[in-house]
């Protein structure tokens, strides 16, 4: 959790320099708002791939309860 805040936290610092790009209005500044939001996007997807794989290998090092894992083939 401690490491979701700052992510959250670039979230809505994009969404702002994007939404002021927009209120700014000029024709210039569409690319700003497209390459950022687009970077941002990348990274944002990278951090829950992260975030995913630890909680999938957390998982995964948890010894397991169920009997049906204990079964042999």
């Amino acid at each position: 959790m401690k490491r979701l805040l700052p992510l959250v936290l670039f979230l809505l610092l994009g969404a702002a320099v994007i939404a002021a790009g927009i209120l700014v209005g000029s024709n210039a500044s569409w690319y700003f708002a497209w390459i950022f939001g687009t970077a941002f996007f990348v990274l944002l997807l990278a951090g829950a791939v992260i975030w995913f794989e630890r909680q999938d290998a957390a998982r995964s090092d948890a010894p397991s309860s169920s009997p049906a894992s204990d079964r042999s083939l």
